[in-house]
């Protein structure tokens, strides 16, 4: 018999970074699959996992900096892999990188990533993704060591190594993104990227990282900022995405208390990349 599951649909308020605050904070407690909406979050779990009360350690609710609202029923498993094939696309970036499914057809262009996202954030398709991405292209990475953090499914990590970086780490919080890293690092063909489990914590305090790229969102990037700085090597580049227009200020601010100082900035649709310099 399939597995039933329980489907929470929630409305969030910020939609960021609230999503990714529920998310990481859903994960941690059992549920196992999600969707990102327009509205906020679908999120999953096994109803034999389910337990009265089970929402209690979710301490965005509780917050006061964001409303946010749920609803629940009972499904059957879905087929995820089914759904998400129907929707996902292949991604041209600047018309020399395509990020593209198994099933999509081979593309003629410089830059061919093969991403099996599954429930892991990073396809290209969103906006953060996508300017990391032209990054990538625009700056140069042969014989770089490179810190991925919050690498999603490793697409960075993946096209840095192509790119010609000769050791990278791709670190993640959540479990299932790390599996399904490692399964598109090797997916590619890699051999430098090595993929673990953990935050800003398991980094080390000293000077190893030529290029760092973190695509998180704001307050993971102003709490972590400092090490990620004690990680950069003299005359290192910082990239950072996963965060809004109005918070660069904030971002620029806290970078150049640390000694880091501002190249540039990409937008889309109010979403910010930035370049940060030792």
């Amino acid at each position: 018999m399939p597995e039933t599951y329980i489907e929470y649909t929630f409305t969030i308020n910020p939609i960021q970074p609230g999503t990714d605050i529920l998310l990481a904070e859903l994960g941690a407690i059992g549920f196992e699959s999600f969707v990102e909406t327009d509205t906020g979050l679908l999120a999953y779990i096994q109803k034999e996992e389910y337990q009265e009360g089970i929402l209690n350690a979710v301490q965005i609710l509780s917050s006061e900096a964001f409303e946010v609202a749920f609803t629940t029923k009972e499904i059957a498993q879905r087929n995820w892999n089914a759904e998400w094939e129907q929707n996902f696309k292949p991604i041209k970036v600047d018309g020399t990188c395509v990020v593209r499914a198994p099933f999509h057809k081979m593309s003629e262009v410089p830059y061919e990533i093969i991403i099996e996202p599954k429930m892991s954030f990073g396809t290209g398709h969103h906006e953060t993704t996508f300017m990391m991405l032209q990054y990538i292209l625009e700056n140069e990475w042969k014989n770089k060591t490179v810190l991925d953090m919050g690498c999603g499914t490793a697409v960075l990590a993946i096209l840095a190594e192509k790119r010609g970086a000769i050791r990278l780490d791709a670190i993640d919080i959540d479990t299932w993104c790390v599996e399904n890293s490692q399964e598109n690092v090797e997916r590619n063909n890699c051999s430098h990227i090595s993929v673990a489990l953990g935050d800003a914590t398991v980094l080390s305090n000293t000077p190893t990282y030529d290029t760092i790229i973190a695509n998180i969102n704001r307050n993971i990037l102003l709490a972590d900022m400092a090490t990620y700085y004690q990680c950069l090597q003299p005359n290192g580049e910082l990239y950072l995405s996963g965060f809004y227009k109005e918070d660069l200020p904030l971002i620029q601010d806290c970078c150049n208390k640390l000694g880091l100082t501002f190249v540039e900035n990409k937008e889309q649709t109010n979403w910010i990349a930035a370049k940060f310099v030792n």
